[in-house]
């Protein structure tokens, strides 16, 4: 089967090489031709992902149409501020009912719209899939066990991207929720910022753990108020995937987040971490849908109000802590 992966990123590299392994012709689109290059020629991208080889049995490219056309497989691993751009060139090579699986985790900020329903917009003629879970690309290169989840409305898809991706590293399991497993992926990044500035404040434990389980709980209030199950929350894109973004220094909104807990300027953190930080893109996505649906989300606001109104970290932890007495449950 051929297989076309979209994106040349750290996790579009570590899927790239997983789908290779399996013996799949894989075709990787790069959105730069000397990054396609050198990709073809070192099978390494040593800055993004360094140890990660790709096989000889995957072809990167700087040419679309090359990745896509008779792939019985699209993967879409792009920026969440570049998916419809992206959605836009890929319109006019896809075909009838070709199937997509979106693997980036984030929301579009303008329309605050979900980046499967981006593509869907744009690419209507496609058969749509999320996949998500904790899935940090480091290790899904490396080849070290990972569990994710995928999701579709488009009968046997999900079963058919299954099918594809699992063996005895990568382990799938099927959700009829695609609204809630897209959303879970999004939204745990700006926890995991939080989670950082935290750790970044030398706050300890208890402290995370409260973020952690509050940030859960924000989530899944904004999500089943847009249409996602409860109990999709409690899974691997929901919790799972909170969990690892949370605690691992290969999150790099952790590490972002560390870095402005220690007093670093935003735009000096995000350059700090030289990776696209999609929790700093999607905080200000959730904060609107919180004021959309009417949802109280006071750990999201208080994130929009340190990135984007200068608002003191230290401070935002205070206001937090000492907000109007409430049930756990609410």
């Amino acid at each position: 089967m051929k297989m076309g992966v979209i994106g040349a990123g750290s996790f579009g590299i570590a899927i790239s090489s997983l789908l290779g392994k399996k013996g799949y012709d894989v075709t990787l689109w790069c959105f730069l031709a000397e990054e396609a290059e050198m990709l073809q020629k070192d099978r390494e991208n040593k800055e993004l992902l360094k140890g990660v080889l790709l096989p000889e049995n995957i072809k990167c490219t700087n040419n679309m149409s090359e990745a896509v056309k008779g792939a019985e497989l699209i993967v879409t691993v792009v920026p969440s501020f570049a998916t419809r751009e992206t959605a836009k060139k890929l319109a006019p090579l896809i075909e009838q009912n070709q199937i997509m699986v979106n693997l980036s985790k984030g929301l579009e900020n303008d329309t605050l719209m979900r980046l499967s329903q981006v593509y869907e917009e744009e690419i209507p003629q496609a058969r749509i899939a999320v996949m998500s879970g904790p899935s940090h690309a480091e290790e899904v290169g490396l080849g070290l066990p990972t569990t994710n989840v995928v999701a579709s409305k488009h009968e046997g898809v999900a079963e058919f991207i299954q099918d594809v991706f699992m063996d005895k590293t990568f382990r799938v399991y099927l959700s009829d929720d695609p609204v809630g497993v897209e959303l879970g992926g999004a939204l745990k990044n700006v926890i995991a910022l939080c989670a950082g500035m935290s750790d970044g404040l030398g706050f300890g434990d208890n402290a995370k753990a409260a973020l952690m389980t509050r940030g859960i709980a924000e989530i899944k209030r904004v999500g089943v108020a847009m249409g996602a199950k409860t109990e999709t929350f409690a899974g691997l894109s929901g919790i799972g995937d909170l969990i690892v973004t949370c605690t691992s220094m290969h999150s790099r909104n952790r590490r972002c987040g560390i870095l402005l807990g220690k007093g670093m300027k935003l735009e000096d953190a995000m350059a700090e971490v030289h990776m696209v930080v999609e929790g700093v893109y999607t905080a200000r996505a959730a904060y609107e849908l919180s004021k959309r649906y009417n949802v109280s989300m006071p750990i999201v606001n208080e994130a929009y109000k340190i990135l984007f109104e200068n608002k003191n970290a230290r401070d935002a932890v205070a206001d937090l802590m000492t907000r109007d007495k409430t049930a756990e449950h609410l």
